[in-house]
C-alpha cells in the first residue's frame, strides 16, 4: 500500500479542519477525518500536542516579556505553566504579579499569585507554581 497516495486521497475526500467540528455522522471530528469522539487520541499524540503547545507558549512568553529569557529555567517553566493554563490575555491581567517578576521580587510574585481567584480555582497547582516562582522546590 502507498500511504502517501492514500493520504492525499483521504485529504481530498475528507478535507482538513484544524478546529473540532461535527461530521456528517454528527461525531466530533478534527484534522483529516479523525473522529475524536469515538477514537480519541493516543498517548503519543497527546505528548506530541503537549510539546507543540509548550513551544508555542514559550514563544509567546519570549515575545511579550523582555525579562523572560533572563529567568532561571524553573521560573520560565512556572510562567509557561501559567500562560498554558490561563492563556496569555488572562495572564496579562496579573499586573502586580508580572511587575514583581520583572523586578526580580519572586517571593512577592508568588504571594500575589496566591492572593487571586485563580489560586482558589486551581488549588495545589497555584501553590506549586508560586513556590516555583519563589525558588522553593
Amino acid at each position: 500500500m502507498d500511504q502517501d497516495r492514500l493520504a492525499k486521497q483521504l485529504l481530498q475526500h475528507e478535507g482538513i479542519r484544524l478546529k473540532p467540528y461535527k461530521c456528517s455522522a454528527n461525531k466530533l471530528t478534527i484534522g483529516i477525518g479523525r473522529n475524536i469522539e469515538d477514537v480519541g487520541i493516543n498517548e503519543q499524540e497527546a505528548f506530541y500536542l503537549l510539546f507543540n503547545d509548550i513551544d508555542a507558549v514559550t514563544t509567546q512568553c519570549q515575545k511579550n516579556f523582555d525579562w523572560f529569557d533572563g529567568l532561571s529555567d524553573l521560573r520560565q517553566e512556572a510562567i509557561v505553566n501559567l500562560v498554558f493554563n490561563m492563556g496569555l490575555s488572562k495572564f496579562m491581567q496579573f499586573k502586580k504579579t508580572i511587575a514583581y517578576i520583572a523586578d526580580g521580587q519572586f517571593d512577592q510574585a508568588g504571594s500575589e499569585l496566591l492572593n487571586s481567584r485563580y489560586a482558589d480555582q486551581v488549588g495545589q497547582r497555584a501553590i506549586d507554581v508560586a513556590n516555583q516562582l519563589a525558588g522553593i522546590q
